[in-house]
């Protein structure tokens, strides 16, 4: 427990060079004896076909191979993808506000000829990122005044948020912690010891965010020895893991994973759904095989401009979400982190693509629309009005149809 997550998956993403550790030998390593190659969707066999013939499918299907060849300078990028100029400028800045790093697997279902692609968006640094606007901040949260100690935010009185890693295997353009993902000083052992002790002391405390960076980069036994201490917490009574890992890198999902995620009830995870396109064969069969070990999985969306604030793609993507048994759960808007604004719809089309929702699809497939409030406001939900007016007998409501309703609701004479 005294390394760092970045040597325990073989790969230093400081230097952004790939690491003399031999983790594609599968033979050697335990996970290997639970490993299951997935299926695979027709975009990635084909980017495979033209970019990796030579690898194959043990090491394409190994998840430490995987973050091994994350594809993090314009060099590698340029390989895939011709850039538009907006990209070039942003790559070939030293400082934009947010490491860039994708795996080859992410890469590979995004439509590489489709320069306005809707996961492109997401993952390519953009020039507009070096644009500060107003209302923008490293940490619009105020999470790090919520922070009594480095691992830990308490916001709410009943639940904390335990960051236990700077580390993913992807970095979206947007994230809300770009100030502080893929670094990490302090040795895990003493950055968790630290959370393990704030959890035991404060009773209050009933459940507890493991987050990050993203959590399941963590190898096994770290995510092993994360959950047994804090399940040891009696008066701990649920835990949720937010990941964007079954969209971005479904082969992490290994059976001997699984064989951990069992032994913990109850469990939630709060997993990271961007766009309809995420929902693969190799991302359906890992979220599958999640919800048959008894996990309760949420998904989280950010409303983003250009990639799914539109009716018919948000539709789809709640649609499928539910047909790999993830609940709909926050749809957010996108926080004011600097060099934001080319993401950031108006809180009126959020509102309006509830409203497409509600009544058009299955109550099950609509998420709580919400802004993280700036300055440690926390989640405030938002919906469009409903409500027309009241009287001494009724309340007077619209429905998703536009049409009016009364509803007896007499008021007390005083």
């Amino acid at each position: 427990m005294e390394h760092s997550i970045i040597s325990s998956i073989g790969y230093s993403s400081q230097s952004g060079k790939k690491s003399e550790n031999n983790i594609t030998n599968l033979d050697t390593t335990e996970e290997a004896l639970s490993f299951q190659i997935l299926s695979e969707n027709d975009r990635t066999t084909k980017f495979r076909k033209q970019y990796y013939q030579t690898v194959s499918d043990l090491k394409w299907n190994d998840y430490k191979w995987q973050i091994a060849n994350r594809i993090s300078t314009l060099k590698e990028l340029s390989t895939f993808l011709s850039l538009k100029d907006e990209e070039l400028k942003a790559m070939d800045k030293e400082t934009t506000h947010c490491p860039f790093a994708i795996t080859p697997y992410y890469l590979s279902i995004i439509d590489l000829e489709d320069k306005e692609s809707a996961i492109r968006k997401t993952m390519v640094p953009s020039i507009n990122e070096l644009i500060i606007s107003e209302g923008e901040c490293e940490d619009p949260l105020s999470e790090e005044e919520s922070s009594p100690i480095p691992s830990i935010v308490h916001r709410y009185p009943d639940r904390v948020l335990f960051l236990t890693t700077a580390f993913c295997s992807c970095y979206c353009r947007y994230c809300t912690r770009s100030h502080m993902v893929d670094g990490h000083t302090q040795s895990l052992k003493e950055h968790w010891e630290d959370g393990f002790k704030y959890i035991r002391e404060h009773k209050e405390i009933r459940d507890v965010i493991i987050s990050g960076g993203d959590p399941l980069t963590l190898s096994d036994n770290e995510i092993d020895y994360l959950l047994s201490n804090i399940y040891s917490i009696e008066h701990v009574e649920m835990v949720r893991i937010g990941t964007k890992v079954p969209m971005v890198l479904p082969q992490r999902i290994t059976d001997n994973l699984i064989n951990i995620f069992r032994k913990y009830r109850p469990l939630y995870l709060s997993i990271h759904a961007t766009h309809p396109d995420e929902i693969t064969i190799e991302s359906s069969i890992a979220i599958n095989k999640i919800a048959d070990s008894g996990v309760v999985m949420g998904s989280q969306t950010v409303l983003l401009k250009g990639v799914n604030d539109n009716e018919v793609i948000m539709r789809e993507l709640m649609h499928k979400l539910l047909k790999v048994r993830i609940r709909p759960y926050y749809l957010y808007q996108c926080d004011p982190i600097i060099g934001s604004k080319h993401f950031r719809t108006s809180v009126e089309r959020g509102k309006e693509i509830i409203h497409s929702l509600r009544g058009y699809t299955s109550g099950y497939a609509i998420p709580q629309y919400v802004i993280d409030a700036p300055k440690g406001g926390g989640k405030i939900p938002l919906l469009p009005s409903y409500y027309k007016d009241s009287d001494e007998n009724n309340i007077y409501l619209y429905n998703y149809e536009g049409k009016e309703y009364a509803y007896p609701d007499k008021k007390r004479i005083t």
